[in-house]
């Protein structure tokens, strides 16, 4: 990487790691709850649903959010999702029904009632983020979910990635940084089509295959950048992109 492409990258993070990321982003619900407990669960829940177009995925987001009365751990550890979200074969969002989201709780509320939280099952199972990618994966598949959470890391897992970010990165207004046992060194870039466009117009891929793997070397990558927190590079990605449209208009 030339040192003037380390420096784009760093003057976008700055510009656009930001409060005002928030605005629109689905990051935005994590910070409308209290206690870790919440917002870690909220995080997760927002982050399964974060696919497709924005203006469809927040509201469905959001009415979850008030659902839950903005205790999304306790509504689903103490069951009372079960008497206010129905348990039905109607669409909620895309390919996910009610029948699929309310499987998607029972395994949560599993894994909080065995564990605690999803906090203190990865604390146990990983030390890494791809190990906690993996964790993940691997739990809820052994649950029988399948879609709403990938069930192994052949895929770039973008979602997980999202989630893990916010909840390791620190000194953040964005990302909570909660989870102080995963070192945010080892996180892995959420790679999705927007990503891989940036990534491929400033010459780091070349490739056009959005893996695991994929998201790795882009991660090692950006780590030139960015070596004592990589992940940074996500908010300089988004800024180029942004950027860069304003150009080309």
């Amino acid at each position: 990487m030339t040192q003037q492409l380390k420096e784009i990258l760093i003057a976008n993070a700055r510009l656009y790691e930001t409060s005002d990321f928030l605005q629109g982003d689905p990051s935005w619900f994590m910070h409308q709850v209290s206690g870790k407990l919440n917002q870690e669960a909220m995080a997760f829940v927002a982050s399964v649903l974060s696919y497709g177009n924005r203006q469809q995925f927040m509201p469905k987001i959001q009415s979850l959010l008030e659902l839950s009365q903005y205790q999304m751990h306790f509504w689903i550890h103490d069951s009372t999702f079960r008497h206010t979200f129905p348990d039905d074969n109607s669409c909620f969002y895309r390919l996910y029904t009610n029948h699929q989201m309310t499987l998607f709780f029972e395994a949560y509320q599993h894994l909080m009632q065995q564990y605690g939280s999803l906090g203190d099952y990865i604390r146990l199972n990983a030390k890494t983020g791809f190990e906690a990618v993996e964790a993940i994966s691997r739990y809820f598949s052994g649950q029988g979910i399948t879609g709403i959470i990938p069930k192994d890391t052949a895929s770039p897992c973008k979602r997980i990635c999202m989630f893990l970010r916010w909840m390791v990165r620190t000194d953040s207004p964005v990302d909570l940084g909660i989870w102080e046992f995963i070192d945010k060194r080892t996180l892995i870039i959420p790679l999705d089509t927007h990503v891989m466009q940036q990534a491929q117009s400033l010459g780091l891929l070349t490739g056009r295959t959005t893996t695991m793997n994929t998201a790795i070397r882009l991660t090692r990558q950006l780590s030139e950048a960015f070596p004592d927190d990589p992940l940074k590079a996500d908010f300089a990605l988004f800024g180029y992109g942004v950027n860069h449209k304003q150009t080309d208009a």
